[in-house]
C-alpha cells in the first residue's frame, strides 16, 4: 500500500453523502468506531516518536493482507499540509486528535487508511494505536457495525492487541476500556426543536446511556439542528448490545421527529411553509453567508423536502453543500491561500447559489 494524495480521488469519503440509507431524510449518517492498541507499545498519550513510529510501520506491513482495505488508500496524515488536515476534519473522515488544532501541526507518523471500494478504514497512531472506524448514509447502525467489526477481525489475527480478561480492550482513555467501541448517528431533528420537544428527548436518551453532540463530535455545538447521539458506555456490555441499543433508542427519536413534524405540517402549516421558503430564497439569492446561517438555512430546506413543501434539490445536494462550503473546502477550490471571514463568506454565497443553480432542472426536462 503506497502513500497517495487523497486530494487526486474525486469526492474521497463523501459516498454517505448520497442520502440513501434508511430513514435519510431524518438521520444523515451513521458512524461506528472502534479503539485498538498494540502489545509491547506505550499509549498514544506517552509514546515517543519512535515508539509511534515502530507502531505505524508494523500496522503497514499487515495492511496488504487485510481486507478490505487491502490496496486500499493510505494518507500520511503528519506530512499533508494544514489545509490537506483540514480538509479531511470537515469530510468527517479523521479527528481534531489526529490532525492536531486547526490542522496546524498533526502528531508524528500519524495515518489514515481506507478501503478503495468500502466505506471502512482506521487512524493510526491518534489518541490510541488504531480507530477503526466506518461511516454510512442514514441511519444504518447494524450494517455499520457489521463493516468495523469485519476489518478488526482481520487486523486482530495479525497484530497483537493489549487486552485483558476482566478490563477486555485496553484503551488510552479509562471510559473507552471494554470494547472500545463508540457508535453515532448524525440526526436533523427541527420538529423536535420547533415544537419544543428536544429537551424531554434529549434528557430522555442521557438517562438511558446515550449522550449527545454537534456537528464535529465532543466539544462541538449544535448547529442546523444537527445532533450526533451516541453510546456512553462501553465497558461491560458487548459491542453487539451497544450497538442494538443504539439502534433502539435512536429508532424511537427518528419516529418522535417524524410525529413532531406531523403536528407542525397540522397546526402551523404557514408558519413552516414561510420559514421553508425563506430559507430556500436566501441560499439562492444571499451575496454573504456564514456557516452557522449557512447550515440553519439548509435545515430549513432539509424539512421543506421532507414535508414535501419543496420539490426540490435532492437531498443529496444539501449534503454536498454541507461539505463543501466549509472554509478549508471553499480555500482548496479557489486555489488561493487563506481567506479571511468576509472572503470566505462572499465565496461560500458564490458556491451555494452555482451548486443550487446546477441543481436545477433545465426548461423541459
Amino acid at each position: 500500500m503506497m502513500p497517495l494524495d487523497f486530494r487526486s480521488v474525486p469526492d474521497f469519503g463523501l459516498a454517505w453523502l448520497d442520502a440513501s440509507g434508511p430513514d435519510c431524510d431524518i438521520a444523515l449518517s451513521t458512524r461506528v468506531r472502534i479503539a485498538r492498541n498494540l502489545q509491547g507499545y506505550p499509549f498514544s498519550v506517552r509514546a515517543k516518536p519512535a515508539d509511534r513510529e515502530a507502531i505505524l510501520s508494523t500496522v503497514q506491513d499487515v495492511l496488504d493482507r487485510t481486507p478490505p482495505v487491502a490496496n486500499g488508500i493510505f494518507v500520511n496524515i503528519d506530512r499533508l499540509d494544514s489545509r490537506g488536515r483540514l480538509l479531511l476534519l470537515e469530510r468527517h473522515l479523521v479527528s481534531r486528535e489526529l490532525v492536531g488544532q486547526d490542522g496546524s501541526e498533526a502528531p508524528s507518523s500519524s495515518a489514515l487508511v481506507a478501503s478503495s471500494d468500502q466505506p471502512v478504514g482506521l487512524m493510526i497512531n491518534e489518541e490510541d494505536h488504531l480507530r477503526l472506524q466506518s461511516l454510512t448514509s442514514g441511519f444504518s447502525p447494524r450494517q455499520t457495525w457489521g463493516l468495523v467489526d469485519s476489518l478488526d477481525e482481520e487486523l486482530g489475527s495479525q497484530l497483537p492487541y493489549a487486552f485483558h480478561h476482566e478490563f477486555g480492550h485496553l484503551t488510552s482513555c479509562p471510559t473507552n476500556c471494554g470494547t472500545g467501541l463508540r457508535a453515532s448517528v448524525l440526526i436533523h431533528l427541527p420538529g423536535l426543536v420547533l415544537t419544543k420537544e428536544i429537551n424531554k428527548v434529549l434528557q430522555g436518551i442521557s438517562q438511558v446511556g446515550l449522550t449527545f453532540r454537534g456537528l464535529y463530535g465532543e466539544g462541538s455545538e449544535v448547529v442546523g439542528n444537527l445532533f450526533q447521539i451516541s453510546n456512553q458506555t462501553t465497558l461491560g456490555k458487548s459491542e453487539e448490545d451497544l450497538i442494538d441499543h443504539l439502534q433502539k433508542i435512536v429508532g424511537q427519536v427518528v419516529e418522535y421527529e417524524r410525529q413532531a413534524r406531523a403536528v407542525l405540517v397540522r397546526d402551523a402549516t404557514n408558519v413552516i411553509e414561510d420559514k421553508v421558503w425563506r430559507a430556500f430564497g436566501l441560499l439562492r439569492h444571499a451575496r454573504s453567508l456564514g456557516f452557522d446561517e449557512l447550515m440553519n438555512l439548509l435545515s430549513g430546506v432539509r424539512l421543506g423536502l421532507s414535508l414535501k413543501l419543496i420539490a426540490g434539490p435532492r437531498v443529496y445536494v444539501l449534503n454536498r453543500i454541507m461539505i463543501f462550503a466549509q472554509n478549508a473546502h471553499l480555500e482548496e477550490a479557489g486555489g488561493a491561500g487563506t481567506l479571511s471571514g468576509p472572503e470566505l463568506d462572499i465565496q461560500r454565497a458564490i458556491y451555494v447559489r452555482s451548486a443550487l443553480a446546477e441543481a436545477e432542472p433545465s426548461p423541459g426536462s
